[in-house]
């Protein structure tokens, strides 16, 4: 039985994570998150953590309170997401947070050497050199729990080495419409995913493709293949998780229905293949599948987060920063749909060539595009 922590586990892939966890007879160590603390606290008594953080200050107090009969330890702020990634009883860190947060953590796990599942885009989006770097020192394994990595993952298991990857996209619920048709889209409605239940921000990175544009970024950092040897193809069924090409030109993919769990648990039994409790695919109750180019005229996120990866240095951490506050600020409607992939595009644009940066160069490169973004667009629309 291994110890296991979970960072974001009150989300959709923490909650399916801990179920996960819970049917394979694993122990939860430590579990994080932000706000949620009702949800924290009954997973805290459920599965009977050592720890668990809150990144908010006031919420771990309150969380305090309502642990105070048990054991278990209560952290805050980026200081406990970090503690709690590096304990030394920890055996495995499935990082599910959202956003540039994850960062930190990440690191503090590879640091302690420490297994890391690796759910948060935004770690290698904005830090990747500085990640697989730590990652090879220390000799730790990176494990991908996106759908579309695990599935590249899983197809590479022996084979190498790779041609090309063949990355598929949703499309999310605008795939066909013009940017006329999006200029008056809600939050209501770009929070309605075709396929996938998922949180809000990273919904609303599927409905822009800016979450298949992050994508292409870390399939960079964790496959070391160039970005012009990636093609997104958009895969509205998406049963098809991902494809590789090899020298050959032969092409292997990973199929299954849209569920989470089993990328999640392939990360966690890796390299074991277990029971896992989903619906089993049926292509003939499916019938026909689809592939389609992906509109990069319209989705304006996703080429600008190929011109990031292809430009190097900074611009991936200054997509990633303009992205988070362009959807928080669409969330609370204060700028158009449309407006997202434009301030992202803006962002990569301005950012100049950094060959070699540290992780304060990061994280100060996050912090000023933030404050770019927010003065330039909080109150205007």
């Amino acid at each position: 039985m291994r110890n296991i922590c979970i960072l974001g586990s009150t989300g959709s892939i923490g909650t399916q994570s801990l179920e996960v966890i819970e049917a394979l007879g694993e122990r939860v160590l430590a579990i994080a998150g932000n706000r949620n603390i009702g949800l924290l606290e009954r997973q805290a008594r459920k599965f009977g953590v050592g720890y668990v953080a809150c990144f908010e200050e006031d919420c771990a107090k309150a969380l305090r309170i309502k642990l105070k009969d048990t054991h278990t330890r209560v952290l805050s702020g980026m200081q406990g997401l970090c503690e709690i990634a590096s304990l030394p009883q920890c055996d495995l860190v499935l990082n599910s947070v959202v956003g540039m947060v994850g960062l930190l953590p990440t690191l503090a796990a590879i640091n302690a050497q420490k297994t890391v599942a690796l759910a948060n885009k935004e770690t290698l989006v904005a830090g990747g050199a500085l990640v697989m770097e730590a990652a090879r020192a220390n000799g730790v394994a990176i494990l991908p729990v996106d759908s579309e990595h695990s599935a590249i993952f899983q197809c590479m298991q022996g084979q190498q080495p790779i041609q090309k990857i063949l990355l598929t996209a949703s499309g999310g619920p605008f795939f066909g419409k013009t940017k006329g048709e999006l200029a008056n889209i809600t939050p209501a409605q770009a929070l309605k995913h075709p396929n996938w239940s998922m949180g809000a921000k990273i919904t609303i990175d599927s409905a822009t493709l800016m979450n298949k544009g992050l994508e292409v970024i870390e399939a960079v950092w964790l496959f070391g293949i160039k970005p012009q040897n990636i093609e997104i193809v958009v895969h509205r069924e998406s049963v098809v998780h991902s494809l590789v090409e090899f020298e050959d030109y032969s092409v292997i993919g990973q199929l299954g229905v849209p569920d989470m769990k089993i990328p999640i648990q392939y990360a966690l039994t890796y390299p074991k293949r277990l029971p896992c409790a989903v619906k089993r695919l049926s292509l003939t109750d499916y019938g026909t599948l689809h592939f389609d180019k992906p509109d990069y005229e319209t989705f304006q996120a996703l080429g600008a987060c190929i011109q990031a990866i292809g430009a190097g240095g900074l611009a991936p951490c200054a997509a990633n920063a303009a992205n988070e506050v362009a959807v928080e600020l669409f969330l609370q409607e204060k700028i158009p749909f449309l407006k997202i992939g434009e301030i992202v595009a803006e962002a990569v644009i301005q950012q100049k060539n950094a060959d070699k940066y540290s992780i304060d160069d990061i994280l100060q490169n996050d912090l000023q595009v933030r404050q770019w973004v927010r003065a330039h667009y909080e109150t205007n629309r």
